[in-house]
């Protein structure tokens, strides 16, 4: 059995040029050709910038989930490591572009590689850590030698305005209830495509190699209801339907497949729960939070930067400002994918140091689940 675990390589792949927030609307449409209300609201407050879109203009698509991540994954193949050499395959994402076969299977059949295991993560933002941590595992269980975590989204597929435009047209009902308009066209100005690899080896090996100390993921599902969701909808007590509950004319009528969010559970729950999480981490794994050099928090907008300062400094946990590193204004919020890009970022700009600590943070607003993990750059 291994005893260490590494990073050697990280790998992004961002599908065409960047997309500005005033030419959003030129690609996911206008809602019953009205401009959006909303977007300039939401775009305010999440900090966004840039994003990229799998998308050409007037909606035509360019890629699929699965090239997206193949793409990102033909990335880290080198004169070192080779496309033969691959033994596992994870993959994470919260948008596939069927519900089978699975992701990791789509990936894979996109891969000039030989038959390998794989494993597929499907949820939301911590899809792609519960891919690391399961190929983190197989490596140090021996298991395999090496492995490929991908993360990977086609968020712009599903925000397209035709799959929102027949229960618009119910203009009665949306000014009974405004706030269902908003939070069904909330997430249309939030989210993004790409797509990040990472290889993961029992040496170390590459520029700069990153010793995996640990990955802690939690879930809170059995204390909260879903505040984000897609394929289904509340009942009158919270309970989540499922899209096979409904007839087939409200899934259009409805807009059952488009994805939700209950921001006022969001903003209630999510800096919350993610600090008492860490406090939690830091208290049982005897960790020193002062020993962490950078800070890569999955901000999904720029409006929980300071909640999540204070959350912390209130629970007596102290991350200088200088210790963040996000990039989330010029990429956008790439869900799954985001600590990927983060990480391939810092490791590009930054002079990393043998020594360093990187603490990833990725919360899920899905159900409530939080990952972190601590990295110390060799």
């Amino acid at each position: 059995m291994s005893n260490e675990v590494f990073i050697t390589n990280v790998s992004k792949f961002l599908p065409n040029s960047p997309v500005s927030n005033d030419e959003m609307e030129e690609y996911l449409g206008m809602i019953n050709h009205k401009p959006s209300k909303a977007r300039r609201i939401v775009l305010r407050n999440n900090g966004i910038v840039n994003r990229h879109y799998a998308l050409e203009k007037g909606g035509k698509i360019t890629h699929s989930n699965a090239e997206l991540a193949a793409a990102a994954v033909n990335l880290l193949f080198d004169d070192r490591f080779k496309k033969d050499e691959v033994q596992l395959l994870a993959s994470g994402t919260a948008s596939p572009d069927q519900v089978m076969p699975s992701q990791a299977s789509m990936i894979h059949g996109l891969l000039d590689i030989p038959s390998i295991e794989i494993a597929s993560f499907s949820g939301s933002c911590c899809a792609s850590m519960q891919a690391l941590k399961f190929c983190y595992m197989s490596v140090l269980s021996g298991n395999t030698t090496n492995a490929v975590c991908t993360g990977s989204e086609i968020l712009s597929h599903w925000m397209l305005s035709k799959y929102f435009e027949k229960e618009n047209e119910n203009e009665g009902k949306l000014k009974e209830n405004p706030l269902l308009a908003f939070e069904k066209e909330f997430l249309r100005w939030m989210l993004s495509d790409g797509a990040g690899a990472v290889l993961i080896e029992n040496k170390p090996a590459g520029k700069l190699p990153l010793r995996i100390e640990w990955i802690d993921i939690r879930s809170y599902a059995n204390i909260k209801e879903t505040c984000m969701y897609a394929g289904a909808d509340k009942g009158e007590h919270g309970e989540l339907l499922g899209w096979c509950r409904f007839e087939p004319e409200d899934w259009l009528n409805k807009s059952i497949f488009s994805l939700k969010q209950d921001t006022r559970m969001l903003g209630e729950f999510i800096v919350k729960m993610g600090g008492q999480f860490l406090k939690e981490i830091i208290e049982s794994r005897h960790f020193d939070i002062g020993t962490v050099d950078y800070f890569l928090p999955h901000l999904s907008s720029e409006f929980f930067r300071e909640p999540i300062l204070k959350e912390l400094a209130e629970l007596g946990i102290n991350i200088a400002k200088e210790k963040w590193f996000t990039n989330l204004s010029t990429v956008g919020n790439v869900a799954t994918v985001s600590f990927i890009l983060m990480l391939e970022e810092l490791i590009r700009t930054r002079e990393l140091k043998a020594g360093q600590k990187i603490l990833i943070q990725v919360p899920e607003s899905a159900r409530f689940t939080y990952a972190y993990a601590l990295l110390t750059v060799c």
